[in-house]
């Protein structure tokens, strides 16, 4: 771990950090797994260290795991040329992350979008509905337990010719 991740997760007594590289090259990133309650500090802690440009947040949906959804932030800085993964973990019964549009305007877009087709919510937010999704739709598509449904589709009969 380089100084400028051991100083930003130092007051984080809980925060585990792993490096990583990517698949394709021998650059390396540092996944940062934060509990829920911290979420929010840490994001702030993260900024003023110079991790100051938001490139994503996303849900994913660990369906056999405990607990099961997972939500990520990917931030830059851009002067220590380096990249964080930051990520917490909430329970099926209480899929709620704190809103990170406070620390970082550009989360608002990609929690509502975790919100319609996840269902977790982002306490805080100034406008958590649907984006994707009409406001009458039930469930949450992306859940791993939610029916995929069909659409009938009636094929013509095949030609003699072939």
């Amino acid at each position: 771990m380089n100084d400028v991740i051991a100083a930003l997760v130092a007051p984080f007594d809980a925060a585990e950090v792993v490096e990583r590289s990517y698949a394709s090259s021998a650059t390396t990133y540092h996944m940062i797994a934060i509990p829920v309650e911290e979420w929010v500090l840490f994001a702030q802690a993260a900024k003023e260290n110079g991790f100051d440009t938001f490139i994503d947040l996303f849900a994913a949906d660990h369906f056999s795991e405990a607990p099961r959804f997972e939500v990520t932030l990917i931030l830059l800085s851009m002067t220590a040329k380096e990249r964080i993964v930051v990520t917490t973990r909430v329970p099926y019964d209480d899929p709620s992350v704190p809103t990170l549009t406070n620390v970082f305007q550009g989360a608002n877009f990609y929690e509502r979008e975790a919100y319609d087709m996840f269902g977790i919510d982002f306490p805080g937010h100034p406008d958590l509905t649907r984006i994707l999704l009409p406001d009458d739709w039930v469930g949450h598509p992306l859940r791993k337990d939610y029916d995929i449904g069909a659409v009938p589709v009636q094929f013509k009969a095949g030609s003699a010719d072939l």
